[in-house]
């Protein structure tokens, strides 16, 4: 399921929340495919990228049996630091001048704060996650394309996808990337896409985005994949499927290791035919629904669950409410000010700051 889901969760991202041309900088890649009619192709280039990267990370996992275990005790006290620096770069990196270089880390600072309250509030971290992250992610960029009245252009239903360097850059990039982000605490995919992005000396604009979509695709596959293999590396779990693994096994030993490896082959195997199957369904009727109206549908939906699994938790249903407009203004922000989402990954990265330096 989970490396299933790494895959297939690209089509409701791509087709949905789509903003207009002007103010596709702050979403991902795949949107600028959409706005031109090649949804199909975003689709194959997304499939090409996850089952490439699969294959990268098996290959070589045996490096990282080596060199991982005795580079992460080493490392250990100074992961924090580590941390520190990547969002250091990241800020520099993503930032064309000081204005937005300085709403950067106020936006960082202030999703870090509501994740630290929320991860050390009565509330379970299930029920924290899903209220922040929805707000952040899912629930403010649909908001958002709805105040711009987006509109999706007709979908072209001929593409011819060529592998070029640029491609199989972006599939070695991604797996590399995904492995290493599997070993670091509160990084999530936008910070391994910009990772594989100077893995493949490429970037998210110009004539390489096709390579940068896949590199996207391929860090969330490898990391979903490696945060499994964390478990028997270093002993760690990374994610939250990996959590629940650890849990449910006892001893996680090499028996295990060589299942998850076969079983991650056929899981990104079904799913690329899934992937491709359902995007071009998506491409074909996408443009028959109104987008409005579906875009409505899903907010609703996504707040139920929020509302539903609060009350299944038995939750202060205010406080949950209060920091679930709080995440979708905080959402809503990097759009506004031409700002990359990646900085509310503050909501993790801070936390895992805070502990890994020992003030918690």
């Amino acid at each position: 399921m989970s490396i299933s889901h790494a895959l297939l969760e690209f089509i409701p991202s791509m087709f949905l929340g789509v903003p207009e041309e002007g103010t596709v900088l702050s979403v991902l890649p795949g949107h600028h495919l959409l706005l031109q009619g090649r949804g199909r192709e975003a689709i194959r280039l997304v499939a090409l990228g996850g089952y490439g990267a699969i294959i990268v990370t098996i290959l070589i996992l045996p490096l990282f049996a080596l060199v991982l275990p005795p580079l992460y005790s080493f490392m250990k006290p100074y992961i924090w630091i580590l941390l520190v620096v990547v969002v250091i770069y990241m800020f520099l990196r993503l930032n064309r001048n000081l204005n937005s270089l300085a709403w950067s880390v106020v936006v960082f600072l202030f999703s870090g704060i509501m994740g630290w309250t929320m991860l050390n509030s009565p509330i379970s971290s299930g029920v924290s996650l899903l209220c922040m992250f929805t707000g952040l992610f899912g629930v403010s960029t649909l908001i958002y394309s709805l105040s711009q009245r987006s509109v999706i252009p007709t979908q072209n239903q001929f593409c011819k996808l060529q592998v070029d360097q640029n491609i199989l850059r972006g599939i070695f990039a991604g797996g590399i990337a995904g492995s290493i982000l599997g070993f670091l605490p509160g990084m999530g995919p936008a910070q391994g896409s910009l990772l594989a992005q100077e893995i493949s000396g490429g970037g998210d604009t110009g004539e390489n985005k096709d390579g940068f979509l896949v590199a996207m695709s391929g860090v969330n596959v490898s990391d979903a994949l490696f945060s499994l293999i964390a478990i028997y590396l270093i002993g760690n779990p990374r994610s939250g499927i990996a959590v629940y693994v650890d849990k449910i096994i006892e001893a996680f030993n090499y028996q295990h290791l060589i299942l998850f490896i076969f079983v991650s082959i056929t899981a990104v195997s079904l799913s690329v035919f899934s992937c491709l199957k359902l995007g071009d369904l998506m491409s074909i009727y996408i443009e028959k629904i109104d987008y409005n109206k579906l875009s409505w549908v899903v907010i609703f939906f996504m707040s139920f669950l929020v509302l539903l699994f609060t009350l299944m938790e038995h939750a202060n249903i205010l406080f949950v409410l209060l920091v679930y407009i709080t995440a979708i203004a905080l959402g809503l922000l990097p759009h506004y000010l031409g700002l990359n989402k990646s900085n509310l990954m503050g909501v993790l990265i801070v936390p895992a700051i805070v502990i890994y330096i020992g003030l918690s």
